[in-house]
């Protein structure tokens, strides 16, 4: 509509005769050292119009400013008293966007150069004339402020209202004014309150149509607080900017969380206004620093968690191909001991640059991005199954991967795990299955790197890789300690079969997953075609030779059909579950605004951000959430949250991010102590529960 406006405005300004363009709507304009100010038209009469369209037209010579309705940390907008106008209700005035100027360290909001202020004037008798007398006082500052006061007059005839000089200027001034961002591309997503060093500070996430350049953001309703200029961060290949306004050094500390604030945000020509109340956030770790210091920590933390990642639950599974693949070199060379595991280490290492190259195209594809969420695809989990029992297959001996015979020779046998393909291709099996983990100092570094851009990705997912990898890359430096292990034997036929019920184990809990996302009816038929892929296996087995090959291939076409079924079925996703009981803990469907009104109520909540493809999540519940004294503590007054990523949920992405984290497990204690969040660490203890419950506690209030 406004871009419609603007065309009609220039239109007018074209083909309406000049002796028209030119008819005076300004009696008279107020000069000083400053520029001008004087009272322009939309129109040369006053037509039969309910409310005229004027405007407040300020010429400011170089240098000089005046002031938005919220001044910053000085000055005073303008003010009018239109006492002796005729024929006129109270007009209101409109303000167009403003702009940031700093002088001498100070925050001004305010405007420089050519500016209009739109007025709506209502007509008390319309068609008849209308006179507009303005005493105008307001504040003009260039290295000294100068307040300047003026007498402004417009007088405005009965008549036909033709287009006048001043339309344009109008029209572009209203066009100016902060709407709710529709039609300038803009949505004001979230506004949060973080906890800082000082007080509060307030986080704005805003998606743009196109990318922004240099988004502003000026904040009302805050009474007395004030803030630094916010600190911006670009994702989403710059359609989303991420504000942080801290509080001014010398402002007081001051409660954000639940408190109404209005918001002008401002990108170069667009701007939104929008009226929010914060939620409570946490801050993320791109506010903890920038720069090499801060990109070396993390890397620190990237190598330590990636090392940490081997004993995690989410490993234990693939355990018989570590085993194996140890176990496989007793007695060996010490040369191929070094290029075996060389190789397995390669293969983690190529998977989580994979995982990198995964992340960075997603986030700029605009889609929520974190660790571990391909387990939140049916096709991912389909695949993993198929594979597993494969693998599973393999150990128990019922087939074999002939390779290429230099391949096979370089490898020291032909089964996958005696060959430097089959490392690789271990490796690279073990890194997938430990996603659904996020293992101490993991998820700090996640998170750091998912808030910053694909150089900090890469290097981030590169150490976590190096970090998982170092028990490979230590036994290559010293090959002694694999070749030390006892000999391979007929008692390894015995372990591969135990270990093959491991791996379907696994396949069996990918299914149950599998079945959470997409229903059961799919999952039962992606097993029931690995089993039938199973069972062919084992049939070709006892089959004559020229039968074996068509066993074989009717094998991997039910693997095949079992990989591809999530990608031709449809399915109806599963509605969220309602209050559930578990051991006596009743836990709410996850609710984030409700939040801050529990906590001002004063209730302690506890947030449990959970998947069902994350064992870690469930080791916490079994050993911590649901039993013993947490159980009991959460069952008595707590209100618990549960917000299930199992499948995709936008909403849950951006309260993991609001954190700066990107993975599960992961849990936050709130309470009239703690009204940001206190978060948890991944691997839960009894003792870091009950400590957060009872920091974020009601303050019990001493009797005297």
């Amino acid at each position: 509509m406004m871009r419609a406006l603007k065309a009609a405005a220039l239109a007018t300004a074209v083909l309406v005769p000049a002796a028209v363009r030119a008819a005076p709507a300004v009696d008279a304009w107020s000069s000083n050292e400053s520029g001008a100010v004087g009272l322009v038209a939309a129109a040369t009469a006053t037509g039969s119009a309910a409310t005229l369209d004027v405007g407040l037209s300020f010429h400011l010579k170089p240098g000089w400013h005046i002031y938005w309705r919220t001044p910053g940390d000085a000055g005073y907008p303008p003010k009018i008293d239109w006492t002796g106008s005729d024929n006129i209700g109270r007009p209101v005035l409109s303000w167009p966007a403003p702009r940031r100027i700093v002088v001498e360290g100070l925050q001004n909001f305010g405007y420089e150069g050519d500016v209009v202020l739109p007025l709506a004037v209502p007509v008390t008798k319309p068609g008849q004339p209308v006179r507009l007398a303005a005493r105008l006082d307001y504040l003009a500052c260039a290295k000294l402020c100068v307040p300047m006061q003026a007498k402004l007059v417009l007088a405005l005839p009965a008549g036909p209202a033709e287009p006048a000089a001043g339309l344009h200027d109008i029209v572009r001034a209203k066009a100016l004014v902060p709407g709710d961002g529709a039609g300038s591309g803009l949505h004001l997503a979230a506004a949060e309150a973080v906890a800082v060093p000082g007080g509060q500070a307030l986080r704005l996430t805003v998606d743009g149509a196109d990318p922004f350049a240099h988004p502003d953001a000026f904040i009302e309703g805050a009474d007395g607080l004030a803030f630094d200029p916010p600190r911006v961060t670009l994702e989403r290949a710059g359609r989303r900017a991420v504000l942080t306004l801290a509080p001014a050094k010398d402002s007081p500390a001051g409660q954000l969380v639940g408190r109404k604030l209005t918001v002008t945000l401002v990108d170069g020509g667009r701007s939104l206004e929008a009226a929010v109340t914060p939620m409570a956030g946490a801050a993320a770790p791109a506010e903890t620093g920038d720069g090499p210091a801060a990109l070396a920590a993390m890397l620190a933390a990237a190598l330590l968690g990636g090392l940490i990642l081997n004993l995690m639950p989410c490993v234990l599974p693939v355990l018989s191909i570590k085993v194996l693949g140890a176990i496989g070199h007793g007695g060996a060379e010490r040369r191929h001991v070094r290029a075996a595991f060389l190789a397995s280490a390669a293969g983690i290492l190529v998977s989580f640059l994979g995982l990198a190259g995964g992340a960075v195209a997603v986030k700029a594809a605009g889609q929520a991005v974190g660790w571990g969420i391909q387990f939140q695809h049916p096709g991912f989990l389909a695949i993993m199954a198929a594979l597993l029992v494969l693998f599973a297959a393999n150990l128990w001996g019922l087939f074999e991967i002939p390779l290429p015979g230099w391949l096979a020779t370089a490898g020291g046998g032909r089964v996958p795990h005696h060959t430097l393909l089959g490392h690789f291709l271990s490796g690279a099996f073990a890194s997938l299955l430990a996603t659904p983990c996020s293992a101490p100092f993991l998820g700090t570094a996640i998170g750091f790197a998912l808030a910053r851009g694909p150089v900090e990705i890469v290097a981030i997912f590169a150490t976590l890789g190096l970090g998982m990898a170092g028990p490979y890359l230590a036994v290559a430096a010293w090959p002694d300690a694999a070749c030390r292990l006892p000999r391979p034997g007929p008692w390894m036929v015995t372990l591969k079969k135990v270990l093959g019920l491991a791996l379907a184990a696994t396949a069996l809990w990918l299914l149950s997953v599998l079945a959470a996302q997409a229903g059961p009816r799919l999952a039962m038929a992606v097993g029931l075609a690995l089993a039938c892929a199973t069972l062919f296996l084992a049939a070709g087995r006892r089959l004559p030779a020229r039968s074996r090959p068509a066993a074989s291939l009717t094998a991997a076409a039910f693997a095949a059909a079992a990989a591809v079924a999530p990608y031709q079925a449809t399915f109806v996703q599963p509605a969220p579950a309602a209050d559930e009981a578990a051991d006596g803990i009743v836990w709410r469907p996850f609710d984030r605004a409700a939040i801050p009104g529990l906590v001002a109520a004063g209730k302690t909540v506890f947030v449990d951000v959970t998947a069902d493809w994350c064992i870690t999540c469930k080791v916490n519940k079994a050993t911590v959430l649901e039993r013993g004294p947490v159980a009991t503590r959460l069952n008595a007054g707590v209100v618990a949250m549960k917000a299930d990523w199992t499948r995709p949920d936008d909403g849950i992405a951006r309260y993991l991010a609001s954190f700066g984290r990107y993975g599960v497990p992961f849990n936050v204690v709130y309470g009239p102590a703690a009204p940001t969040g206190i978060p948890l660490p991944e691997l839960l203890t009894t003792g870091d529960v009950l400590t957060a419950l009872d920091r974020a506690a009601p303050r019990a209030r001493t009797l005297q």
